[in-house]
């Protein structure tokens, strides 16, 4: 996508305005230099420097409800309350948050910018090359958002793939993006964005068909826009890759040099799973019981069977 795209445009004046709200976001802290690392002193481990500072750098993606930037300029979402609360546990009081687009969360985290990705990634094998996971803190099933009445029939992207007059807007980078090439999309009916705000505005302008995500980024966003009476969100389904049907879940991201950061971090998750701490820190932003991972693995997520 050439840089005269709106698309683009409007990616960088989201990740603007995300930059010029992080130090305020979650917690008292200094300012998130967009180009400072996140390296500990020599001989500390980086969970040890994070306790000494106070404080934790976190990537996320403007997506709600996963997470995103609210209506006066503060970082919330699932993932990063989730992260807020974990990190007390931990005892790291304080958390620097950045919006930036899907495609440069995983670089950003290993290029030393951040410390955590907190933006409800899917796990997936491909991911799990690249980086490491903390145990998956929900699921959730696949859907387009469509005008009302869904009149071009979409139900699974390889429906869109049927209809080559259909166009879809996904994220750059994102699972969906390869859900849709699995399913045999062409590049051409594809928009590839940021974020979910900016392809929701395709959708309204009418630049796109559908917009394909999780149903719970969908409903949300539907609901908080209020986006009812033009548009309805499909029912959710599970993808489907090389004939097999993929477990759409997700969590945190780390290093994975980071190895007792990840391994202090599941610990506590552990015990917000079995107190039901989870489930309530996400009801807030609509992720109920269906939502909760349950017996779900990292190591399953990781396998080649899922994905």
């Amino acid at each position: 996508m050439s840089d005269s795209s709106p698309l683009v445009r409007l990616g960088r004046r989201d990740v603007l305005r995300a930059g010029g709200v992080t130090a305020a976001a979650l917690a008292a802290g200094p300012g998130l230099a967009a180009c400072s690392r996140t390296d500990p002193s020599e001989g500390q481990s980086l969970l040890e420097s994070l306790r000494e500072k106070g404080s934790i750098k976190a990537a996320i993606n403007n997506e709600p409800p996963f997470g995103f930037i609210d209506d006066n300029g503060e970082v919330t979402g699932e993932a990063p309350e989730l992260l807020r609360a974990i990190a007390a546990e931990m005892g790291i009081d304080g958390i620097e948050a950045e919006a930036v687009s899907w495609d440069a969360l995983i670089p950003g985290l290993k290029a030393g910018r951040f410390d955590i990705v907190a933006a409800g990634m899917y796990i997936t094998p491909d991911r799990c090359e690249e980086v490491a996971f903390a145990e998956p803190d929900y699921k959730v099933l696949e859907a387009f958002m469509v005008e009302k009445g869904n009149p071009l029939g979409l139900e699974t992207y390889h429906s869109v793939a049927d209809n080559p007059d259909v166009t879809i807007a996904v994220l750059n980078a994102s699972v969906e993006k390869d859900y849709a090439e699995g399913a045999g999309v062409a590049e051409d009916q594809m928009t590839l964005g940021d974020n979910a705000v900016q392809m929701l505005d395709l959708l309204e302008n009418g630049r796109v068909d559908a917009v394909g995500l999780s149903t719970f980024s969908l409903n949300y966003q539907m609901d908080q826009r209020g986006m009812q009476d033009g548009y309805e969100v499909t029912e959710g389904f599970t993808p489907v890759v090389d004939g097999e049907e993929v477990s759409p879940a997700g969590g945190f991201a780390f290093r994975k040099e980071n190895q007792d950061f990840l391994d202090e971090f599941n610990t506590v998750l552990a015990d917000f799973k079995e107190s039901g701490r989870l489930l309530e820190i996400g009801q807030e932003f609509g992720f109920d019981e269906t939502a909760q991972p349950g017996d779900l693995t990292t190591e399953e997520l990781c396998s080649a069977d899922n994905g």
